[in-house]
């Protein structure tokens, strides 16, 4: 997939396009959709297949108090678009420019002279341009003028009553229901960061955990303890992992990420590592003393090791 960052990147021979435009945050089952039916779209008319997406939410620059946080970060949202196979995805910058642009030439500027669409795919809900008053029949007027077809996407919806969404995979996340938010994403909830020095309590209790940066990049569910994967340099190990201040000890961070691979016991001190959460084996709690922690440490792994391997 060719990454194109800002529209001064797309190559002046640029060939005509197939184009879809969202935040794709998630890269989700309802963006997979979309992406799927984008190339096709490509496919059956000789276009190239291309997402443009922004380096942040709207909402940050537009309305900070009221943005959500990132399931993603833009360069994990590259690598997962990456995977559907699309041709190519441009990343915007959303700056002030960028959002007061009028809806006709964001069109103008972005897919035409810069994408030459033939073929647009939106959602029902999608909105465009300064003030978001740009919408669906607006973009198939503007369709009609500079000769792009405008094709509308339904919601992937799993129960019939509720379209998957960004929303509701935080919901998820927040809850520490990481195998419903797999289901939705497509894909397990993973959080990326570099493994940096941590208090060392695991290694003195025999569970030695590599501690992710507080500056990793991905949503990170609830407190609790989950089975999931670390993965580093392409080789994938299981692992119990823990998230939260762990109530047990004074002085731990909120929100610690701390990974013990199972059976083996790994360097990865300034390693760039993910950590993927397949189930949660428990919530966070607060024990009397090292002794009890240490018994539902081992049960811990081996739930881990039952629920992988």
């Amino acid at each position: 997939m060719k990454i194109m960052r800002g529209v001064a990147a797309i190559p002046e021979d640029w060939p005509a396009s197939a184009v879809s435009i969202g935040k794709f945050d998630g890269v989700h089952a309802g963006h997979r959709a979309v992406v799927a039916e984008l190339k096709s779209a490509a496919e059956q008319a000789g276009l190239a297949s291309v997402v443009v997406t922004f380096d942040r939410h709207p909402l940050s620059l537009l309305k900070p108090d009221a943005c959500p946080q990132a399931l993603i970060s833009t360069e994990q949202k590259l690598a997962l678009l990456a995977e559907t196979g699309v041709d190519a995805s441009l990343v915007l910058e959303f700056n002030q420019a960028l959002a007061g642009l009028p809806p006709e030439d964001f069109i103008e500027r972005i897919l035409v002279r810069g994408l030459h669409a033939r073929s647009v795919l939106v959602g029902r809900d999608f909105r465009f341009g300064a003030g978001g008053v740009g919408d669906v029949a607006l973009l198939q007027q503007l369709g009609d003028r500079f000769g792009f077809a405008v094709r509308l996407i339904e919601d992937v919806m799993p129960d019939r009553s509720r379209r998957v969404s960004s929303t509701w995979i935080r919901e998820l996340l927040a809850q520490g229901d990481v195998r419903a938010a797999s289901v939705l994403l497509g894909h397990v909830p993973t959080v990326r960061g570099e493994v940096v020095h941590g208090a060392k309590r695991g290694r003195e209790l025999g569970f030695p955990t590599a501690n992710l940066s507080p500056h990793s990049e991905g949503l990170i569910p609830a407190d609790g303890v989950y089975a999931g994967w670390l993965t580093d340099a392409g080789i994938r190990y299981p692992a119990a992992i823990s998230v939260g201040n762990n109530p047990t000890f004074d002085g731990v961070p909120q929100k610690q990420v701390e990974a013990h691979v199972l059976d083996r016991d790994i360097d990865l001190y300034g390693h760039v590592v993910e950590v993927s959460f397949v189930d949660r084996i428990r919530g966070m709690v607060a024990f009397t003393g090292v002794d009890p922690l240490i018994v539902q440490m081992r049960d811990d792994v081996e739930r881990a090791r039952g629920i992988l391997v």
